[in-house]
């Protein structure tokens, strides 16, 4: 295991996966410094070739992140909030592009800008009864800063992302689930729970899953959010022949296949 201690952000690799906290409890507010050490715990994945997924998770039992630092913006001027909003867009693109698997362990309270960085992620995996996932920011006079209004109705659709924004509502888990706005919830203690997402991850990867097949996955999916039907089946028919010609084709072998449940 390899691990590296920032200030804002820790930084761990353990069996191909990269563990990124956001450590500033209580709240891990997002803060200029914080997101440059995000960005460079990124890039450090990103090059790292023993690294097949990213876990990304907050500090703490309690919290994922609440958002942006308001107190902090507040005392700086109108330049730099722009271009702190223009370097969190940069940072969390560069995690949704990254061609690795990302999952948020949303291990507690994951509201306004903090679910805006667990909507950058391709999965989400929440701690039953940990806190609650939402967008708030319209209770409080503002509106989403950190690319909810974009993501949220591609994984959505633009009617019940609308309805979301403008309701401000946060939900407990399960709820947040049965709107898709997480995709598994588990039972875990706080002191585990990292550990079984971070082994979700894992089985996500080799041997068990192509890691290049993934970020393939991920680079045709995204272009089907991006580009008409066309070009999307172009990008697939390139990623698709590119990944038949690389070293790990069928990396997974018939004995490791299984049926689904319905045994089909």
């Amino acid at each position: 295991m390899s691990a590296s201690r920032n200030n804002l952000v820790n930084y761990a690799v353990e069996g191909g996966v990269a563990v990124l906290t956001l450590n500033d409890p209580p709240g891990n507010a997002a803060t200029h410094e914080m997101m440059k050490e995000l960005d460079e715990a990124i890039i450090e994945a990103r090059f790292d070739s023993d690294v097949h997924a990213l876990v990304i998770t907050g500090a703490g039992e309690r919290v994922f992140s609440c958002g942006t630092n308001l107190e902090v913006l507040r005392q700086v001027d109108e330049t730099f909030a722009y271009y702190y909003y223009l370097h969190t867009h940069e940072t969390l693109q560069r995690l949704e592009n990254t061609p690795k698997l990302v999952v948020a362990a949303i291990n507690g309270q994951c509201l306004d800008g903090g679910f805006e960085l667990a909507l950058a992620c391709d999965l989400r995996v929440g701690r039953r009864n940990a806190g609650r996932i939402g967008l708030t920011e319209v209770r409080q006079g503002r509106m989403p800063g950190a690319g909810a209004t974009q993501r949220l109705p591609r994984l959505l659709g633009q009617g019940r992302a609308l309805a979301l924004l403008i309701e401000g509502d946060a939900f407990d888990m399960d709820h947040a689930q049965s709107l898709g706005l997480v995709h598994r919830v588990i039972d875990a203690p706080a002191a585990t729970f990292v550990s079984q997402v971070a082994e979700m991850a894992r089985q996500l990867g080799p041997p068990h899953r192509s890691a290049h097949a993934i970020g393939r996955i991920k680079r045709a999916v995204r272009t089907a959010g991006e580009a008409g039907l066309d070009l999307g089946l172009a990008m697939e028919r390139e990623l698709h022949l590119g990944q038949l010609a690389s070293d790990d084709a069928g990396l997974v072998s018939s004995s490791q296949r299984r049926p689904n449940s319905s045994g089909r």
